[in-house]
């Protein structure tokens, strides 16, 4: 792929420092924006058969952005990964139309390909008990048995992402009854902690033969640095092969068994919202869908007249 002109590689460096320090964005995501723009300006310049500065960025048309689409589609591009591209494309030639003074309607009315978004698969409430109560097996050394139950504990009974509960730090045990924590683009959210929890991390604590500091992660790998996500996952993969779960079964689907959980006993859906840290509502309007097909599945099993059919 071409390399962008550049003062193109300017633009997109200059638009790339204001989404880190206007919007918070985590550096994974600055690093995806900067693939998935990169990439359209390299292909813009084998299109128009040469390095495109701001000038011909200005005048991309409605034809250029089919070619895009198009050569991407050729490629092994899904259709959510592209509709991600063109997300990060729209929103920095938004931003450099109204820094240069251009009209970007072409780029900006470009329809995102259509999707099929993956529902949550969560687990049901007896299979995430088991999990917990199952996850202590997968050691023989007593203290990372409790290292791992407790954070399979926060994933589940707090809906923490795992890299939250990694994130914890020294200074944060014993557990408050709330926990302030950083997510996604570092949105700040208040999360209570369940007495199972608090519980949990304490046992750890008790027995974990590492020092703890204030500036140290709390959960610790078996040298004494901080515990990788793999050696969870890898529990986790080892828990639903003794449980017989489906593949689906992963630290994540706890957080999505939590979000599910509450709002099948009646949790408020933006209670659940600033719980989980989703900016939009709208994520978390996917576990409405999956109680709808839960409860269609329900309907399906056991209605008469919808077994007559």
């Amino acid at each position: 792929m071409s390399q962008p002109s550049e003062a193109a590689s300017a633009a997109l460096f200059d638009w790339l420092e204001a989404q880190r320090a206007l919007k918070g964005a985590a550096d994974n995501t600055i690093e995806a924006y900067r693939r998935d723009v990169a990439g359209f300006l390299g292909f813009l310049n084998l299109h128009k058969g040469g390095s495109q500065g701001l000038a011909p960025l200005s005048q991309i048309g409605i034809s250029d952005m089919r070619a895009w689409m198009a050569d991407m589609r050729s490629g092994d591009i899904g259709a959510r990964s592209l509709a991600r591209k063109l997300s990060a494309v729209k929103s920095f030639f938004r931003w450099l139309s109204e820094r240069e003074g251009f009209d970007a309607t072409a780029v900006l009315a470009t329809r995102s390909p259509k999707f099929q978004r993956k529902l949550p698969r969560p687990l049901a409430e007896d299979a995430a008990r088991q999990v917990l109560q199952t996850a202590e097996f997968q050691s023989r050394e007593p203290w990372v048995s409790a290292r791992d139950t407790a954070v399979m504990t926060l994933l589940y009974g707090c809906g923490l992402r795992i890299s939250e509960a990694l994130g914890l730090m020294g200074r944060d045990a014993p557990l408050p009854q709330v926990l302030r924590i950083t997510g996604k683009g570092g949105k700040e959210r208040i999360v209570p902690v369940i007495p199972a929890a608090r519980a949990a991390v304490e046992a750890y604590t008790r027995l974990c033969p590492h020092i703890f500091a204030d500036d140290l992660p709390l959960f610790r790998g078996v040298r004494g640095g901080k515990l990788s996500a793999r050696i969870i996952q890898q529990v986790m993969a080892d828990t639903r092969a003794q449980l017989g779960l489906p593949a689906s079964a992963t630290p994540h689907a706890l957080r999505h068994s939590f979000a599910t959980h509450l709002l099948n006993a009646g949790g408020d859906l933006r209670a659940i919202q600033e719980l989980l840290g989703h900016a939009s509502l709208s994520t978390t309007q996917a576990y409405t869908a999956v109680d709808t097909a839960r409860l269609m599945e329900v309907y399906e099993a056991s209605h008469p007249r919808a077994q007559r059919r």
